[in-house]
């Protein structure tokens, strides 16, 4: 594996546990250094990291105030 991914892997903390996670991804991204970007996506998948996944969050966390505050009422 190049050295400047590694660096890459390691410095993140969620990726490298994702990686020791899914150890066949080190199979993959040896033998294909382009493959890093899908790895990327199946982590942030799993780890909801994505801005669709924090867009959701945001949008329920609003709905759970507002009906906290329609109780309130």
């Amino acid at each position: 594996m190049e050295l400047e991914l590694q660096k890459k892997l390691i410095d993140n903390p969620k990726m490298y546990q994702y990686l020791k996670e899914n150890s066949y991804w080190i199979k993959y991204l040896n033998r294909n250094p382009e493959a890093y970007k899908e790895f990327q996506e199946k982590m942030k998948e799993l780890y909801h990291e994505r801005a669709t996944d924090k867009l959701s969050d945001a949008i329920d966390n609003i709905d759970i105030i507002s009906s906290v505050l329609s109780s309130l009422k």
